[in-house]
């Protein structure tokens, strides 16, 4: 453990010196408009994406949340401007967002959810919406009023005439609110099934949801992280479609820099571990700008990886320009 800390505490002071020279007029998570040079064609300019470290097999360390980090994009290094929007004291705008035909036993869990919105950094705002037949129900809009926030969460109708056409549908038009809020840390948090029959439960995987991927696409444009908590719905049964359900979650997570939180194929004994863990890796969530020289229209993959063992970075897949 000694060991551990002193290589932390050199890492610490390597990156402060990075941050120290790295522009503190960009806005985190904030992407900066693309520059076109002399010619014509667009120049390098800079991404700003969402990251957390986890550390396996340590009890998580402050000083470990400065890590030495590299980025590639498409293959190509890229140079890193500022690392900054630590966790535990950086504000949070989160939509927290719920299904509103998931079973009725997550209704147990809203207390829960309260005292997680309640508990997070001042300056925090917050948006409380149900996923519902027809179009998002927004309970709260994104307020800095965190117990207001939390009175607005209520329990799930749980019956099956309350369901969303898809559960990406609504999580899209969650997204777009996003573009009237400041720029600073962004996340958002699903309860949901995760299960898009909208063109058949063919077409319900992960890799065939076309609402999913447009979901994904936009929250990795705005750099949101989508942490999703698993909950079945109503009358569901086949362990197929749950299969795909989780799936679909998972993906939605991970190529966004999230994470998805399930307890088998059931339902949940208690949010609590997973809230438990989401507080961990918010705590934990960094704002990564780098310069990106790749600014050709499309897809664009991003790797961040870490040079310390142990440690494991989740981060967004890529974005589309």
């Amino acid at each position: 453990m000694k060991t551990v800390s002193l290589l932390a505490a050199t890492i610490f002071l390597g990156l402060m010196s990075l941050m120290v020279v790295s522009s503190s007029r960009q806005p985190a998570f904030a992407q900066a408009p693309a520059v076109t040079s002399a010619g014509g064609s667009l120049a390098a300019g800079p991404w700003t994406i969402p990251i957390s470290i986890r550390v396996k097999g340590m009890k998580p360390e402050p000083e470990l949340q400065m890590i030495d980090l590299t980025v590639t994009e498409d293959g190509d290094p890229q140079t890193i401007l500022s690392i900054r929007a630590i966790g535990t004291s950086s504000p949070l705008t989160l939509a927290t967002l719920i299904q509103d035909d998931v079973v009725s036993s997550i209704s147990n869990e809203i207390k829960p959810l309260r005292e997680f919105i309640n508990r997070l950094p001042r300056g925090s705002r917050v948006l409380v919406g149900y996923l519902r037949t027809g179009s998002l129900q927004v309970r709260q809009k994104f307020t800095a009023d965190l117990e207001k926030a939390g009175k607005a969460l209520r329990a799930p109708l749980g019956f099956a005439s309350a369901a969303p056409y898809n559960p990406y549908v609504e999580v899209i038009e969650a997204i777009r609110r996003f573009d009237s809020q400041p720029s600073g840390r962004r996340a958002i948090l699903l309860v949901s099934d995760g299960l898009d029959l909208s063109h058949g439960a063919d077409s319900s995987s992960a890799g065939q949801s076309l609402d999913l991927q447009r979901a994904i696409n936009e929250a990795q444009r705005r750099s949101i992280a989508v942490y999703a908590f698993y909950a079945p719905t109503v009358g569901s049964r086949d362990p197929i479609l749950a299969a795909n359900a989780q799936g679909s979650l998972l993906r939605l997570a991970e190529e966004t820099g999230g994470r998805a939180f399930f307890q088998g194929m059931g339902t949940p004994v208690s949010f609590d571990p997973f809230i438990k863990e989401l507080t961990t890796s918010l705590d934990r969530q960094i704002a990564l700008t780098y310069l990106s020289t790749h600014t050709g229209k499309g897809y664009h993959r991003i790797q961040v990886r870490s040079l310390s063992a142990g440690v494991q970075v989740d981060h967004p897949s890529g974005y589309t320009r």
